[in-house]
C-alpha cells in the first residue's frame, strides 16, 4: 500500500509543478513584453517545435517500452504456468513410490511462488520466498533423477527435460522483473515535461491572461501520461496488477490437489 500512496504523491507533486512550470513560463514572456514589446506574440519557433516533438518521441518510446514488458510478464507467467503444469503431470512415470512427496513439494512449490509475487514490491519479504523456492526445486530435482534411477529408462526423458524447464523459467522471470529503462530516462522525459511547460505560456504570453482550461489540460494530459508510464512499468508497485495474470498460476494450484 506504500507504494501506491508514493504514487499518489508522485502524481499531485507532478501536476503541481506542470502548474508552476506553466506560471513561470507565462511570467518570462510578459517580462519579455515589457522589454520588447515589438517581439513576436505568437506561433512556435524552430525551437520550442523541435523540443515539443522530443516530448513526443520519448513519451511514445517509453509509453511502448512499458507496454511491451508488461505484454511479455503476463507471457512469462503463462509459459510458467504451463512448464510446472507439464512437469507435474509427468511424475506419473516414475515409481509409484517416489510420486506422492514429489508432488506433495510440487505443491509447496507453485504455494511459494505465489506467494512471492504476492510479496512484491515488497523485496525484502520477496526475497523469503525466493530462497524457499529455490529450496524446493532442489529437493524436486534430487528426488526426482533418484526416482529415474529406480523407474524405466525413459523416465529420466521424460521427466528431467520438463523440470530443468520449470526451473529456468524461474530466472527468465526473475530477470524480467528487474528489466526496466535507466532512472535517467525518467529524469529527461519529467524535465523535459516542465520545459515544455515553460514554452507553451512563454510563447503565448502575449493573451496576457491566464486560460485557466489549457493550462489545467496541459498540466492533466502530462501527468495521467507519465503516471501511466510509471505504472505500467513497475505493474506489481502501484495501480496496474499482474493479479489477473497470476490466476493461472492459482487455477493450476487449485488442480495440483
Amino acid at each position: 500500500m506504500i507504494y501506491r500512496e508514493m504514487l499518489i504523491a508522485f502524481i499531485v507533486l507532478l501536476f503541481l509543478s506542470v502548474l508552476l512550470f506553466l506560471e513561470i513560463g507565462h511570467r518570462m514572456g510578459l517580462r519579455r513584453l515589457k522589454k520588447d514589446p515589438n517581439a513576436p506574440k505568437v506561433g512556435f519557433g524552430a525551437i520550442e517545435g523541435a523540443i515539443f516533438g522530443l516530448l513526443g518521441l520519448l513519451i511514445a518510446f517509453t509509453f511502448s517500452g512499458a507496454a511491451s514488458r508488461l505484454d511479455a510478464r503476463k507471457q512469462l507467467i503463462v509459459q510458467e504456468s504451463n512448464a510446472i503444469g507439464t512437469a507435474y503431470l509427468r511424475l506419473d512415470v516414475l515409481p509409484a513410490a517416489a510420486q506422492p512427496a514429489l508432488k506433495e513439494n510440487f505443491r509447496k512449490y507453485v504455494d511459494s511462488r505465489l506467494e512471492m509475487y504476492r510479496a512484491l514490491p515488497d523485496v525484502k519479504a520477496a526475497t523469503v520466498w525466493i530462497k524457499e523456492s529455490q529450496r524446493l526445486q532442489g529437493e524436486i530435482w534430487s528426488a526426482a533423477v533418484a526416482a529415474c534411477r529406480e523407474g524405466v529408462q525413459p523416465a529420466a526423458i521424460l521427466v528431467l527435460p520438463a523440470l530443468n524447464q520449470m526451473i529456468d523459467i524461474t530466472s527468465t522471470r526473475m530477470m524480467a522483473f528487474m528489466i526496466h529503462p535507466p532512472l535517467v530516462v525518467y529524469v529527461m522525459l519529467i524535465c523535459l515535461a516542465l520545459i515544455c511547460a515553460t514554452l507553451a505560456t512563454y510563447s503565448l504570453a502575449s493573451t496576457k491572461r491566464r486560460n485557466w482550461l489549457h493550462w489545467i489540460g496541459f498540466a492533466v494530459i502530462i501527468t495521467v501520461t507519465i503516471s501511466a508510464i510509471i505504472d505500467i512499468e513497475f505493474p506489481r508497485a502501484g495501480f496496474i496488477r499482474l493479479d489477473a495474470a497470476d490466476k493461472m498460476l492459482i487455477d493450476l494450484r487449485e488442480n495440483l490437489r
